[in-house]
């Protein structure tokens, strides 16, 4: 439910409505607009009566019902867009943002000379894997907190922000000394702990869609994170895992399209995983952005053919510069622009 209060409702009748949920055992979350206030009311079960007699209290213009399972991430409840801010790096604001680095930090040559090109050729902010789900235990993991510390020197070169994975609750506090946005992969969507424990810091997190998700299901893990009082959620379409073995996985820019309408929260794209080739990156970032995806994220690599994970679907440094112009192109063409770096 919500309680849109009128543009002359004072603080004493918002004090008042908030108390009155208290004693419901319900919370009332606030968004304060240019011209007025909405009480978003959250909790396990609000009584039939509750709605009417709020109606009655001064200064409420008046009461919806929120029917989706998910309240603090949908759009009734926050009808203005969400704008995430990374060290000045704005996510949702209409422009278009770029997330661009190695699937996993292999040494210190390969992610610094990565960041430098990254930069040059207009990305926002880097990525890169410190700690890396696998399918296999005998594939390469990632380096660790050793990877962090030099995401961190790439970040103090160049400028640019890191994004990286954190998998389990008891390494949020190690990756959040180092990272600037908290990656929670499609293996890890619906790890509900972890999920909580990123919402706990109040940085930044970038939530990638699981694999067979729902889009219902995707917007209510945010809803964790956000119930922990973090409203900086990035939502990551990242492919879905269909019938079809042409493709690592089906790309879904209806989710882009309908995760925008039904939430308030930013939403990227991830061609690389989308479809796990190369080629076919570089065509799907174009159509993510004309689909109105805030931003893209995408994997390159100074050498792809010698990368010890993904290297099939990371685009090389020069074909990364050689993209980002038509991206450009694409969302000016839209009447948006890159975002600044």
């Amino acid at each position: 439910m919500i309680v849109i209060m009128r543009a002359t409702a004072t603080e004493g009748n918002i004090d008042t409505i908030l108390q009155r949920l208290k004693e419901h055992q319900l919370q009332g979350r606030l968004i304060r607009g240019e011209e007025r206030t909405i009480i978003g009311v959250v909790g396990a079960a609000i009584p039939p009566t509750l709605q009417e007699e709020i109606e009655r209290f001064e200064g409420v213009q008046e009461t919806a019902r929120i029917t989706r399972p998910y309240k603090l991430a949908a759009r009734e409840f926050h009808p203005h867009d969400t704008v995430v801010d990374v060290r000045g790096v704005k996510v949702g604001d209409g422009s278009c943002v770029v997330i661009a680095g190695p699937c996993a930090v292999e040494s210190e040559e390969q992610i610094m000379h990565t960041a430098r090109a990254a930069r040059e050729a207009g990305a926002n902010m880097l990525r890169g894997g410190a700690f890396k789900p696998r399918s296999s235990p005998y594939t390469f993991r990632g380096m660790g907190e050793e990877a962090l510390q030099l995401m961190a020197k790439a970040r103090a070169e160049t400028g640019l922000p890191i994004v990286t994975e954190v998998m389990t609750p008891t390494d949020v506090a190690l990756v959040a000394r180092y990272a600037d946005v908290l990656q929670i992969g499609a293996r890890n969507m619906q790890n509900y702990q972890l999920l909580e424990e990123v919402g706990r810091t109040g940085m930044p997190v970038l939530l990638k869609r699981g694999l067979s998700a729902t889009i219902e299901e995707w917007l209510l893990s945010a809803e964790y994170v956000i119930a922990q009082g973090n409203p900086n959620v990035i939502l990551c379409e990242r492919g879905i895992r269909t019938f079809e073995t042409a493709t690592r996985n089906t790309m879904d820019l209806n989710a882009v399209a309908l995760a925008k309408r039904r939430s308030h929260l930013p939403v990227i794209a991830d061609p690389s995983h989308g479809t796990g080739k190369w080629y076919l990156v570089p065509p799907l970032a174009l159509a993510s952005v004309a689909a109105g995806a805030d931003g893209l994220i995408m994997e390159i690599h100074p050498d792809p053919d010698r990368a010890r994970s993904d290297g099939g679907q990371s685009l090389t440094l020069e074909n990364f510069a050689a993209l980002m112009p038509r991206v450009a192109a694409v969302a000016g063409a839209l009447g948006r622009r890159m975002a600044e770096h």
